[in-house]
């Protein structure tokens, strides 16, 4: 039993190989973290979850179930740990995506219909991330540190990237859309807009288009933008 006052238990899909595992957080689109197995991958969810609350509250959203009062970017990740609860409710076998290093089975969970209400929070949260990767891209130098291999794209290749992968994102939400050579943010928005438009409709559980259902399709969404949020931030300086 969960006791008054204390947020409810998070619930966690996992899906893992050999090599790589990811713990995706099911009702809250974009924190999910990856690991080399189940229980770090479980870590590094929890680790996060101070800098996910930071991208909610900064929306205007309601953080309080995930918000554990941490930041690893401030030494925060040990108090995180400590103060989140996750639920598995869910296991699956891995693919060769997922070991590529992208969260993408779709789970029984996922299934799940969505009213009208659920839908418009987790399109919310959606735009929460696009909102995040456009803040920290603009506040980012254009050369990023490189790994210790000399590796890594500098900002604006991840900010083709994160935008080129959207526009095949949309083709799994039954959209057609295009972008010209060199978008304005006008063009980049009146894609965004359209997704969310899908995300936001009360689902069935159904898949939208092709195989991805509505709360998959944002939580892999949001992922992708946070992921390579983060990314170009730690990268920063």
């Amino acid at each position: 039993m969960t006791s008054v006052g204390r947020p409810s238990p998070v619930r966690v899909l996992v899906e893992a190989t050999s090599s790589r595992a990811f713990a995706s957080a099911l009702d809250w689109p974009g924190w999910s973290r990856s690991g080399r197995t189940p229980e770090a991958a479980m870590e590094a969810l929890r680790a996060y979850a101070g800098r996910y609350a930071a991208v909610l509250r900064a929306a205007g959203l309601d953080a309080s179930a995930v918000d554990a009062g941490g930041d690893p970017r401030a030494g925060g990740a040990s108090r995180v740990s400590a103060a989140v609860e996750l639920d598995v409710v869910e296991t699956l076998a891995g693919d060769a995506s997922t070991a590529f290093g992208v969260p993408s089975r779709i789970g029984e969970a996922d299934r799940v219909p969505t009213s009208g209400q659920e839908a418009a929070r987790l399109a919310a949260i959606v735009a929460a991330a696009w909102v995040e990767f456009d803040r920290v891209a603009a506040a980012a130098p254009e050369a990023l540190r490189k790994g210790p291999r000399g590796g890594g794209r500098d900002r604006s290749r991840i900010v083709a990237h994160v935008r080129d992968a959207d526009l095949g994102y949309a083709g799994q939400l039954g959209l057609r859309l295009q972008l010209p050579p060199e978008p304005r943010a006008a063009d980049v928005a009146a894609c965004r807009s359209a997704m969310l438009e899908v995300l936001g409709r009360a689902s069935d559980g159904s898949p939208i288009a092709r195989r991805w259902t509505a709360r998959y399709a944002a939580r892999r969404i949001a992922w992708h933008a946070l992921d390579h949020a983060w990314e170009i931030e730690d990268r920063s300086g």
